[in-house]
């Protein structure tokens, strides 16, 4: 096969690429070329942190910011709204320029590269109930956080300093 026809082939799987792609291409894409992901720092006038519970085989179980990555011609506003949709069943309103840009590489995994930019956000609706953590933490699930848990994911030890 050449590498017109190959390009050709992965196009035909990708479908609509501003609705996300199929697993495997993302996880090939993954690979070879850095991610842009946006991260949400939600904090309460307490200075809690707002983090949900993840448990995957990328990055293992841990709490985490919630974010996600931006799809192709997606805004960075869009998916800063869908994050907070998707993963907290919630709106924000966010300060237009993030607050810190990070990079984060794990060579030897898929998902080894990413561009993160942390943007500062404010609940504008109330959290879904029914997605606040239980002891033991279930996936998708949120809890406010005084200081960093110790049980932050390592790829979000990064934002130590923010939390």
């Amino acid at each position: 096969m050449t590498l017109p026809a190959a390009i050709q082939a992965l196009e035909d799987l990708a479908g609509d690429p501003r609705t996300g792609l199929p697993e495997d291409l993302f996880l090939f894409a993954s690979r070879i070329t850095p991610l842009v992901n946006v991260d949400l720092l939600i904090q309460d006038h307490d200075h809690r942190t707002l983090l949900t519970w993840r448990s995957d085989s990328h990055y293992g179980s841990g709490w985490h910011i919630p974010g996600g990555v931006i799809r192709y011609q997606e805004t960075t506003r869009h998916r800063v709204h869908e994050v907070a949709r998707l993963e907290l069943g919630a709106s924000v309103d966010f300060d237009s320029a993030p607050i810190a840009v990070m990079e984060s590489m794990a060579p030897t995994r898929n998902r080894g590269h990413f561009i993160s930019l942390l943007y500062r956000c404010r609940l504008t609706s109330a959290l879904d109930p029914q997605r606040a953590a239980a002891v033991p933490p279930a996936p998708g699930t949120w809890r406010w956080h005084p200081r960093p848990p110790e049980d932050l994911l390592p790829v979000h030890h990064m934002y130590r300093g923010f939390l």
